[in-house]
C-alpha cells in the first residue's frame, strides 16, 4: 500500500530525514518510535505532502503510484489521512459541515444531509463526544482531549485507506486513551493500514501491531514486531546505535 524509498527531507536549511525506507501493506499496523526531534512528525507530513517539508531525494509510492510530486489534497483524495499531534482550530465552519464537505471532496459523491447527520451522531456517541459539538466551529474552544477525539471522529467518517496518527494519544488521560484506542480499532481492518507515532504503549493495547520501527537521527535504525515496543519502554533508546 505504502512504499517509501531512500527518502531525504529538509525543512528550510535543515535536513531531517536522511535516507528513510519503509513498506506498509494492507492490513498492517506500523508503530514509529523515537525521541523528540528524530523525524517522526516530519515523516508523517512528508507522506501527505506538507509544503513546509521539501523532498530532496527518494520516492513515496501509494498503491503503486508515485505520489512524490502530488499536492496534499490529491494525496488525501487517494485515501491518505493524517491525525495531527496538535489539531488546528478552524473558526467559521462547524464540525458537521467540515466533515460532510470533506467526505464529499474525497468520495466525489453527493451526501444526503439528514443521513449524514444521523451517522455522525452515532459515531459521536461511541466516542463520547457531546452531540452539540457537531454544530460548533471545528476545534474552537475544545479541550485537548476533545480535539483528539474529534480527530478520530474524522478518521471514522472519512474512512481512508491509510491512517497516519501522529501522537493522537498525547496529553490524554487513561480513559480518553481507551476511547481513542477503541476508535482506531473500529477503523482498522484487513483492507486498510495504520502508521502510528506514540510515546504511550497504552493506545496499542487493543491494536494488533504488526511492525515497530525505531527512528533516530532521520533514519530507521531497527525494525521488528510488537515486542520492540516493550523493549523501548523498558530500556529506552540509548541501546540503539545512532548513525551521525
Amino acid at each position: 500500500m505504502l512504499e517509501i524509498e531512500n527518502l531525504h527531507v529538509r525543512a528550510g536549511d535543515k535536513e531531517i530525514l536522511r535516507g528513510l525506507s519503509l513498506k506498509v501493506a494492507a492490513g498492517e499496523i506500523h508503530v514509529i518510535l523515537g525521541p523528540n526531534g528524530s523525524g517522526k512528525s516530519t515523516l508523517m507530513n512528508a507522506i501527505l505532502g506538507h509544503p513546509k517539508y521539501e523532498v530532496t531525494d527518494g520516492k513515496i509510492f501509494f498503491e503503486g503510484d508515485d505520489l512524490t510530486a502530488l499536492k496534499t489534497f490529491e494525496r488525501a483524495r487517494r485515501g491518505i489521512f493524517l491525525s495531527f499531534q496538535n489539531p488546528e482550530e478552524i473558526p467559521g465552519i462547524t464540525v458537521e459541515n467540515m466533515l460532510r464537505t470533506s467526505k464529499q471532496a474525497v468520495t466525489g459523491d453527493k451526501i444526503k444531509i439528514l443521513q449524514f447527520h444521523k451517522e455522525l451522531l452515532a459515531l459521536m456517541k461511541e466516542l463520547q463526544i457531546n452531540p452539540e459539538y457537531a454544530g460548533r466551529y471545528m476545534n474552537v474552544g475544545f479541550s485537548g482531549g476533545e480535539k483528539k477525539r474529534n480527530e478520530i471522529l474524522q478518521l471514522l467518517t472519512l474512512n481512508p485507506k491509510l491512517a497516519l496518527l501522529d501522537e493522537t494519544d498525547s496529553g490524554l488521560d487513561v480513559d480518553a486513551v481507551e476511547i481513542v484506542s477503541s476508535g482506531v480499532a473500529k477503523f482498522h481492518n484487513e483492507k486498510n493500514s495504520c502508521v502510528i507515532i506514540t510515546h504511550n504503549a497504552q493506545i496499542l493495547k487493543h491494536l494488533p501491531v504488526t511492525h515497530a520501527h525505531i527512528l533516530l537521527n532521520g533514519r530507521i535504525v531497527k525494525s521488528g514486531g510488537a515486542e520492540l515496543v516493550g523493549e523501548v519502554s523498558e530500556r529506552g533508546y540509548a541501546q540503539f546505535e545512532v548513525t551521525p
